[in-house]
């Protein structure tokens, strides 16, 4: 293990997100000395990898190994219900830890596990995606999906570390990598300009794993979002603004059936967004159009159906970034430049919708 970034998260009782090649080899060190028992999350495509992982760590705790659904599909009651089950029966303890091995989806599941059980257990997260790299595994987050809509139960809990070993990308389909950047994009447009600079000047070479600038872009990320959490844990304040293209994302997602990948999502989260602010007359048409030209060059969709948008506000209004009966977007006033817009008329969200719509 070679060139290690530690980007830390929270000060100093916070924890750390390391970046950089062969860290999974590293998972004792961040479990530490006091666990005995491990449950290792996985999805059905990582089983190979996650008996790897367990055989690797046999000889210090006793290993335990959970495969839930790819996807969206493992973020329900019942999975949950599942791990505790094994937890339960494995008699694990608050001595004992949960690792998430996979993407987005099962972070978000392992870090609502763990937070759960017994009110709270070590966690340690090993995020094998970009999805899961510079968004669901950083900042604490932790939740599934009901009925109702996406992440409407969770809890705020800090993983003990966060390993982003950069290995696990080299074979990840490229339609998977394409929707992470979806994420990547959206911190370059709320935050940090240099992402967007670097998509515009080469595309191809930015979404290469094995690139020095892929690697900067998922850095240049995690940086903002850590910067972001470690002022605002609760999402009581600036850390609305990580939400960005997340309102209208999250309402297609449960249109979809959570068919549509989440960064699919969100890129058309994001056009709405910004068509959404430029018609309450705070982002110019040229900042619009960049959204389209950028988020377009990543293969990523920027439409959706007209005849979706009443079920489309009816899911947002239930939305956790809703207060009461009043919607709340983070639009952009300018690149790097978020803020939120309140109550915006029904009329105005119909007509930003309208230019989106397809």
């Amino acid at each position: 293990m070679t060139d290690v970034t530690r980007i830390p998260v929270g000060g100093a009782d916070g924890y750390q997100v390391l970046i950089g090649r062969g860290l999974t080899g590293s998972i004792a060190e961040a479990l530490g000395s006091a666990v005995r028992k491990v449950l290792v999350v996985h999805p059905p495509t990582l089983g190979a990898r996650a008996e790897a992982l367990r055989a690797a760590l046999s000889d210090r705790y006793e290993v335990l190994l959970a495969e839930i659904p790819d996807g969206e599909s493992a973020k329900r009651v019942e999975v949950a219900a599942f791990c505790w089950q094994v937890l339960g029966q494995a008699d694990f303890t608050r001595s004992d830890a949960v690792v998430g091995f996979g993407g987005g989806s099962t972070t978000d599941l392992a870090g609502f596990v763990a937070a759960t059980w017994l009110r709270g257990v070590a966690l340690v997260q090993l995020p094998t995606t970009v999805l899961g790299m510079v968004d669901a595994a950083v900042g604490g987050k932790t939740g599934i999906n009901t009925a109702e809509g996406k992440n409407l139960v969770g809890a705020f809990s800090a993983p003990r570390a966060v390993l982003a070993d950069l290995d696990h990308l080299a074979d990840l389909p490229r339609n998977e990598l394409l929707a992470g950047f979806a994420e990547i994009a959206k911190c370059g447009f709320i935050g940090v300009p240099e992402i967007l600079e670097l998509i515009e000047a080469d595309v191809d070479r930015v979404t290469d794993p094995r690139s020095e600038e892929f690697r900067r872009v998922v850095e240049l990320s995690i940086r903002l979002k850590a910067e972001v959490v470690s002022e605002d844990f609760t999402e009581s304040g600036r850390r609305e603004i990580l939400n960005y293209g997340h309102t209208l994302g999250h309402a297609i997602e449960h249109a979809e059936r959570y068919q549509w990948r989440h960064g699919a999502a969100v890129a058309v989260g994001m056009v709405y967004a910004a068509e959404l602010a430029r018609l309450a007359g705070r982002l110019s048409d040229a900042a619009v159009d960049r959204h389209r030209q950028v988020l377009g060059s990543l293969g990523l969709p920027l439409e959706y159906p007209l005849g979706r948008w009443r079920s489309l506000l009816a899911t947002m209004r239930r939305d956790k970034k809703a207060r009461g009966a009043m919607l709340r977007f983070i639009v952009l006033d300018d690149i790097a430049r978020p803020t939120v817009l309140q109550g915006p008329d029904d009329a105005l969200l119909f007509a930003a919708y309208q230019e989106i719509a397809s």
